[in-house]
C-alpha cells in the first residue's frame, strides 16, 4: 500500500518579527531564514519520516530543484514532480512572532500550473487500496479527486487554506478530512464547540471520518463507530508553521502501518509537539523514533 501526496512545494521566506506587521506599518525584521515548505512537501516529509512509503506529485520551477533533494533525503519518491521552465516555484512569506505564532502570504507559482494531463499520468501509477493525500494549495483539485475516486484510491483531504470554492469540490469522494477548528466551521457551515462541529461534519459527510485538531486542546477523531480524543503534549512553541502538517503525516502513516486510531492520534500529537519547538517548516518535522520517545 502506497500513499501519494499530490500537493504544493514552496520556498519559505521566514521573517522573525516582534509582532505581525499592521496596515500602513513598516516593520524591521529581526532575521530572515529560507526553508523548504508548502503543505504538500511538509506532509510528504512527515509521512516518510513516520515510516510510510510516500510519493510526491506536484510542480516546481528551476529555482525549486533543491526541494526535490530535500524530499529525496527524507525518503520521499519524487518521480511525479514536474520541473517547469517558465514558472517560478511557489513561495510563502511567513512572519513568525515572539510568541511562536505565524501569519503567511502565499504565491502559488508552479503549484497553480498542475495540468489534467499531469494528474492522469501520475494517477495511473496508483490503484485501489492506495491513499491520496490532498491540500488546497494546487489547482485542478476537483479533477484529481474525481480521477482518483474512479481508480479506487482512498482520499484524505486537508482543505487548507480553506476558501469558498472548496464547497464546490466533489467532497463526497473524501474518506478522511483533516481539519482545524476554523476549517471545520467553514466546511460544516456552522460554528461552536468541537463536538458540534464534528456532529455537523458527520451529518454532512456520513461516509467520511474526521480528524479535528484543536491546538493546545489536543485533537478529536470521529467516524460512524467511534469518537477518540487525544490531549496535546506540553511544549514550548517557537514556530507553529508545520505543526498541523506534521500531525497529518504521522497520523496517516500510522494508519497505513496497521496501527489503531488511538495509537495514530497519540504518535501524531507527540510529533506535532516536537515540531513546534523547532524553527522552519519541513526542518521541524521529527523522525518516528523521536516522536515515539517524546513525553515518555
Amino acid at each position: 500500500m502506497k500513499i501519494l501526496c499530490f500537493g504544493s512545494l514552496n520556498i519559505d521566506y521566514t521573517y522573525r518579527v516582534d509582532h505581525f506587521v499592521q496596515p500602513g506599518e513598516t516593520l524591521a525584521a529581526e532575521s530572515l531564514q529560507v526553508f523548504s515548505g508548502g503543505k504538500g512537501l511538509n506532509q510528504a516529509i512527515a509521512l516518510a519520516r513516520a515510516g510510510a512509503e510516500t510519493c510526491m506529485a506536484g510542480a516546481v520551477g528551476e529555482d525549486g530543484r533543491f526541494l526535490l533533494e530535500e524530499l529525496t533525503a527524507a525518503g520521499v519518491h519524487t518521480d511525479h514532480v514536474s520541473i517547469l521552465q517558465q514558472v517560478r516555484t511557489g513561495n510563502a512569506i511567513i512572519q513568525n512572532d515572539k510568541t511562536g505564532d505565524n501569519c503567511i502570504l502565499l504565491y502559488g507559482g508552479a503549484n497553480r500550473a498542475v495540468t489534467e494531463a499531469q494528474a492522469d499520468e501520475v494517477l495511473r501509477h496508483f490503484s485501489a487500496g492506495d491513499w491520496l493525500l490532498l491540500q488546497n494549495e494546487i489547482n485542478n483539485l476537483p479533477y484529481i479527486m474525481r480521477r482518483a475516486h474512479e481508480r479506487g484510491l482512498r482520499i484524505a483531504f486537508n482543505p487548507s487554506p480553506m476558501e469558498q470554492r472548496v464547497l464546490d469540490f466533489p467532497l463526497e469522494y473524501v474518506d478522511l478530512f483533516l481539519l482545524n477548528r476554523v476549517e471545520a466551521a467553514q466546511l460544516a457551515g456552522t460554528d461552536g464547540a468541537a463536538d458540534g462541529l464534528l456532529s455537523g461534519l458527520r451529518e454532512k459527510f456520513p461516509g467520511a471520518a474526521v480528524v479535528l485538531t484543536l491546538g493546545a486542546q489536543g485533537a478529536v477523531y470521529a467516524d460512524s463507530e467511534q469518537t477518540i480524543r487525544q490531549a496535546a503534549y506540553p511544549a514550548e512553541a517557537v514556530d507553529t508553521t508545520a505543526a498541523g502538517d506534521t500531525f497529518t503525516g504521522f497520523f496517516l502513516a500510522s494508519l497505513l502501518r496497521g496501527e489503531g486510531v488511538p495509537q495514530a492520534m497519540a504518535l501524531a500529537a507527540r510529533a506535532a509537539a516536537i515540531a513546534v519547538t523547532r524553527r522552519g517548516a519541513a526542518p521541524s518535522i521529527p523522525t518516528r523514533e523521536q516522536a515515539a520517545a517524546f513525553g515518555r
